[in-house]
């Protein structure tokens, strides 16, 4: 069976090499040395300070458990239908 694909895009935890602002909320400093969370999504990489990105996980796991709700919902549909 072949690797399901991942809709996801590429999510790391990294430590900032220079002083910076989150990409989500600009009033939230990354100091040099501090842990961030890094989203590759092609080309495009975004850095968000731990509070925002947690958050925005959080946020995507109930988008996806829906989904999946949804998905698996259909399944037992197409089975007895």
């Amino acid at each position: 069976m072949p690797k399901a694909k991942s809709y996801l895009p590429r999510l790391t935890i990294d430590e900032a090499l220079i002083s910076h602002n989150c990409q989500h909320n600009p009033s939230h400093r990354i100091h040099k040395g501090s842990r961030r969370l890094k989203v590759t999504e092609g080309r495009n990489v975004e850095h968000f300070c731990l509070l925002c990105g947690a958050e925005a996980i959080r946020s995507d796991i109930s988008k996806l458990r829906a989904i999946l709700a949804e998905l698996e919902a259909e399944q037992v549909h197409a089975t007895h239908g």
